[in-house]
């Protein structure tokens, strides 16, 4: 699966803005790719309008075919194929750099919006409290995607990770992870119990 190769990665090579020193990069999520698939569908009608354009406009509007209205028209052609472009790097950009990075201490979300502006948000393991998924639909069913809600004990209630694929996956590796960090802490504090009771016994 998809997600179970990212976890057999090596992302010694990635790092990421506010990485701790010695905090180790467990897991990558992209959204699916149907989810980018759905926006380009929408620019495959825009282009479909665009070549559509040069035999049915000018075959009904006598107007275009003129010498004045022939460039009027090959002008707006350009302006939309450039809109189209731009709407296509739109829909590239915010796929590529929308990511949920799992580390070893905490999940951070970098969710870009728009070409200049990006939103960083990050989740302690230790304050997970629940997962739960929901994959609903034919398509998200067959293809194995969907929503993950990360429950905290934070002001933020819910953490999501939208579209993402085998979500029951990373439910799992999260889960597990949650638990070694709270296991390790359990160990420190009774460390440091232990430590304490045997100075006061000196």
């Amino acid at each position: 699966m998809a997600v179970f190769n990212l976890f057999m990665q090596n992302f010694n090579h990635f790092h990421f803005k506010g990485q701790k020193p010695g905090e180790e990069i467990l897991m990558v999520v992209h959204r699916h790719w149907f989810d980018i698939l759905s926006h380009f569908f929408i620019i495959f009608i825009m282009l479909a309008m665009f070549f559509g354009g040069f035999v049915f406009i000018p075959a009904f509007f006598s107007f275009f075919s003129e010498s004045f209205g022939r460039n009027l028209f090959f002008f707006l052609q350009n302006i939309f194929l450039i809109f189209i472009w731009l709407f296509f790097f739109l829909i590239w950009i915010d796929y590529y750099f929308d990511v949920w990075i799992v580390t070893d201490e905490r999940i951070v979300n970098i969710e870009q919006k728009g070409l200049f502006s990006r939103e960083v948000s990050e989740l302690e393991l230790e304050n997970i409290q629940d997962i739960t998924v929901d994959v609903l639909g034919i398509i998200p069913t067959f293809l194995n995607y969907g929503e993950l809600f990360v429950q905290t004990a934070a002001e933020k209630e819910r953490f999501v990770f939208h579209n993402v694929p085998d979500p029951y996956i990373i439910k799992d590796r999260i889960m597990n992870l949650q638990q070694k960090v709270k296991k390790k802490e359990s160990e420190d504090l009774g460390a440091v119990i232990r430590k304490e009771i045997h100075e006061e016994l000196k």
